[in-house]
């Protein structure tokens, strides 16, 4: 069934306040799937910009055992590098209470690339509707590692690809990448893009606009019916 509206806004005047209000909403949706199906899938995303909203989340009074965590995207990387997604997540999010989730790595080294997505995109198209989707989006509005120019980006937003996840080589980005494609994006119960600053807010106006998804990739987000999306937001 599609979700005919619009993406919703929450603004916030602080960082600090978007990251409580942000944990409340993922954890009632992440509660809301464990009393429906038995779990709750989460989806996160990497860099500087969650690192608040994980402290918060990670103190939510939620039955941790029964969630399960992966990543919207992940760099080919060991889970030691200092761009591991994967070490961000299990330091600042899976603590506390939150240490007793589940996690998915999307990132496996023991054997090749190739191999490795193969693997993982079998499970993951097996793995039920996510209970929630956080996306960031960066200054090229490109989001999981969903990049404009990148040779896989037409495989990504594929709908009918048949995939779960793709490697990307970013043509303005460090490090070889998985990330989940756009249909396996989209089966979730609700998405929530997160993005700070001034400067964001900028590129999300440029991609709600007319114009190719492949120039600003968060537009397949934005303009989908399969999934409600809320924008939270803040100027800080």
């Amino acid at each position: 069934m599609g979700v005919n509206m619009a993406p919703c806004e929450q603004q916030f005047d602080t960082p600090k306040q978007l990251d409580a209000a942000l944990a409340i909403a993922v954890a009632a949706r992440l509660a809301a799937a464990i009393e429906s199906r038995g779990e709750a899938w989460l989806v996160v995303s990497g860099g500087r910009t969650p690192l608040g909203f994980f402290a918060q989340l990670a103190a939510q009074p939620l039955r941790w055992e029964k969630v399960i965590v992966t990543l919207a995207d992940e760099r080919w990387v060991d889970n030691h590098h200092l761009d591991s997604n994967e070490k961000l997540v299990r330091e600042q999010l899976l603590c506390g209470p939150a240490a007793a989730a589940q996690f998915l790595p999307l990132a496996d080294l023991s054997s090749d690339i190739d191999s490795a997505v193969s693997e993982l995109d079998y499970r993951l198209m097996r793995a039920p509707r996510f209970a929630a989707l956080v996306l960031g989006m960066g200054d090229d509005g490109h989001t999981a590692s969903l990049f404009p120019g990148a040779t896989a980006l037409q495989q990504g937003l594929d709908i009918n690809s048949g995939r779960s996840c793709i490697i990307v080589e970013p043509l303005t980005a460090p490090h070889l990448r998985v990330s989940l494609t756009l249909p396996r994006l989209l089966d979730s119960d609700e998405i929530f893009i997160h993005i700070v600053g001034a400067n964001k807010q900028q590129v999300l106006e440029r991609a709600r606009a007319s114009g190719e998804v492949s120039e600003l990739p968060i537009r397949a987000v934005l303009r989908q019916h399969a999934a409600p999306v809320t924008i939270y937001w803040s100027g800080q």
